[in-house]
């Protein structure tokens, strides 16, 4: 059983901090809530005690006997602050001192983790750009807000992740995961795309993108900056993730190029369509009354993959995929070489073996014709494995 500390500060998403200590404390982790007098405006001490089964405190002048300022962070495991509002990111940053919380987090020499949560202007100052910048430069993570409805009308980046999606981040973090991807800015792409026929009928594939997700997932966990880029997914969004939605390939293939640009690592894990329809009905297409089907010309999308290899600079790691039913090295092997690929995770895409399940199993060939063989295992799990030869060639 890990011990947590669960820092909450003065923001109306106090109460979504409620649900995050609820996961943490059924899935067996010992939960310490210390919020700031100002976050108790929002949620009362006894709502964290009833949910913590644990005692409630702000000032390091409570139990002074037990030295608590001192002993909760030397015994924490992970301190994560949800949400962290822009003061506190700036007293945390200057290593303030001035309450139970911001004593803890001087004193933890485990991994901290600042949910930040406050209005995009907010958010967006200089001073708590470089206050995220200090924390980062430490090495705390510090999750990238979502974008949103926040306080009021008001709709922009600052939205507090979901709870569902913190949990996540901290168990990885509690797992062990380094931070060894902190400052990198990486490019991820997921789902299957869409090319209509008509105004109601598409080409398309099975892919559901969870691959493409825990591969965004996970590095959000290891620190860097993601962008990710979905085509046609029905998921939670993973906390911290810049998220751009496409609908076809060519959407897919002008999005990923432009966010590569800045970017040190691409890992192209979203299935584009081969091929487009020559020309898109304006109108439904309908059954002919003689019975015969209709004739669909098809044309070549890009190759989005072999673009990136082509144009990459020097320091920038390409990471393409090869989804296959048959032969599958043999065509992996031909699609690394073609696309400039320093990787490409190889799948045998059976029925039910891949798209749409929890697990996955691949080969990870490299440029230098190295293999690595992944057991079935958690998509997660796989994701960490291919990370682990990316940051290897970073």
């Amino acid at each position: 059983m890990s011990s947590v500390v669960l820092g909450v500060s003065g923001g109306i998403a106090a109460y979504k901090a409620c649900e995050l200590l609820r996961l943490l404390t059924e899935s067996g982790h010992s939960v310490r809530v210390i919020p700031t007098e100002a976050a108790l405006r929002f949620v009362g001490a006894p709502t964290w005690e009833a949910l913590s089964h644990q005692p409630v405190a702000t000032s390091v002048f409570s139990d002074v006997h037990e030295v608590a300022h001192v002993r909760i962070g030397q015994s924490a495991d992970l301190v994560m602050v949800v949400p962290a509002t822009a003061d506190l990111l700036a007293r945390a940053a200057h290593g303030q001192a001035d309450d139970l919380l911001t004593s803890t987090l001087l004193t933890a020499r485990c991994p901290i983790v600042y949910a930040p949560a406050m209005h995009t202007e907010m958010w967006e100052h200089p001073a708590t750009a470089e206050n995220v910048a200090t924390l980062r430069r430490r090495g705390s993570l510090v999750i990238e807000p979502d974008v949103g409805r926040l306080t009021g009308a008001d709709t922009g980046k600052g939205r507090l992740p979901s709870p569902e999606s913190l949990f996540e981040i901290a168990q990885h973090v509690l797992a062990g995961v380094k931070q060894d991807m902190a400052g990198r800015r990486v490019v991820v792409t997921a789902g299957g795309t869409r090319e209509p026929l008509d105004p109601v009928r598409f080409l398309g594939n099975r892919s559901s993108g969870k691959q493409g997700y825990a591969f965004a997932r996970t590095a959000v966990a290891r620190g860097a900056q993601v962008v990710l880029i979905a085509a046609n997914v029905d998921l939670p969004v993973p906390a911290g993730v810049e998220l751009i939605r496409v609908e076809t390939t060519a959407e897919l293939r002008d999005a990923t190029i432009e966010a590569f640009k800045g970017a040190e690592v691409v890992i192209m894990a979203a299935a584009p369509a081969d091929f487009r329809p020559a020309s898109v009905a304006e109108q439904k297409i309908k059954k002919r009354a003689d019975g015969t089907a209709p004739t669909i010309e098809l044309t070549v999308n890009p190759d989005i993959a072999a673009e990136l290899g082509a144009s990459k600079q020097a320091g920038q790691v390409l990471v393409a995929f090869a989804a296959e039913t048959h032969d599958a090295l043999a065509h992996a092997r031909e699609k690394l070489a073609r696309k400039r690929a320093d990787l490409i995770v190889v799948n045998d895409v059976g029925t039910g073996r891949v798209f749409g399940s929890d697990g996955n199993e691949a080969t990870i060939i490299d440029a230098d014709g190295t293999m690595r063989e992944l057991p079935r295992q958690s998509k997660d799990a796989l994701a960490h494995a291919v990370w682990d030869r990316v940051v290897a060639r970073l």
